[in-house]
């Protein structure tokens, strides 16, 4: 690779808008809303505002487990959230999520409607709600959080920074494919190492730390995140295959990867979710392509 001139940051830096990428438009060093827009309400106790990036599939795939299991308190609406169309700067997201990032949730089956941000609060919320996939045995418990609490510090590593500087950024160089490249398959070894003895990440049980972690780890080896599976030789990562590939045969986690899902093959994609009927048909075709 061509070595990277070297840059000398300023006394004080200053937000240049367009030096980004891809994804340029919807980065700003500000938060708060730019437009005002209200958020839609549907008919259920879970109103559910998200897109399919692996941080929204966990939750959708933890509703739709839910729903497996019989459970029909968890029945959602889940809206399309378009942020490269900058959705998620509209005044009603933000009032959801004053962090302006999918997924966010309103939980309107008490009293008063309770929002909830960050992917791994919402999971651990609907897992504590239900009383499903998350241990009640101590030891078991804490081994679960500890593992969810890992995918949440450790994503960031894999998404926006190998993700980014590998697939993304608008120059590719050396230094720092090649950091979070070795990061990456740092953790790809932790993983490895970990799923050996046990069936799933806590143990011998399914939870949500399997959820919140194959969103993101799971796709990456399956070959699904950032075309890299070659590059990172994910083949070699043998158990964390057997466990993906085991998770990904789950017809409810085949489900939650369809809702909010704008893009890729059309038979994956169902835009918005409201009633189990949709996976039949498509909301897409009852509201509209451009919806």
């Amino acid at each position: 690779m061509t070595k990277a001139l070297e840059y000398t940051p300023p006394k004080i830096w200053t937000w240049d808008a367009e030096n980004g990428g891809q994804f340029a438009s919807i980065n700003r060093p500000i938060a708060g809303a730019t437009h005002d827009k209200e958020l839609p309400v549907g008919k259920h106790p879970f109103q559910l505002y998200s897109l399919a990036t692996p941080n929204g599939v966990k939750v959708t795939v933890l509703l739709e487990e839910l729903l497996a299991l019989g459970i029909k308190d968890a029945e959602y609406d889940a809206w399309l959230i378009k942020i490269g169309d900058g959705d998620q700067f509209g005044s009603g997201f933000v009032e959801v999520n004053p962090n302006s990032k999918i997924p966010a949730l309103m939980d309107r089956s008490g009293s008063t409607p309770q929002r909830i941000f960050e992917s791994g609060a919402i999971l651990l919320h609907l897992a504590e709600k239900f009383g499903k996939f998350i241990p009640t045995d101590p030891a078991t418990r804490a081994e679960t959080l500890s593992w969810l609490f890992w995918q949440m510090g450790s994503a960031p590593y894999l998404g926006g920074g190998f993700g980014h500087f590998y697939a993304y950024a608008p120059e590719k160089f050396e230094y720092p494919i090649n950091r979070f490249a070795m990061e990456t398959k740092r953790q790809l070894d932790v993983l490895d190492r970990q799923l050996a003895t046990r069936d799933f990440i806590a143990g011998s049980e399914y939870t949500i730390a399997d959820m919140a972690i194959w969103s993101w780890y799971g796709q990456l080896v399956l070959g699904r995140l950032y075309d890299a599976a070659e590059f990172l030789d994910v083949e070699s990562y043998r158990h964390v295959l057997r466990w993906a590939k085991a998770i990904d045969a789950r017809p409810a986690v085949q489900r939650g990867r369809m809702v909010n899902r704008s893009f890729g093959e059309p038979e994956m994609q169902l835009h918005e979710r409201h009633d189990a009927s949709d996976f039949e048909t498509r909301t897409q075709d009852k509201i509209g392509e451009n919806a």
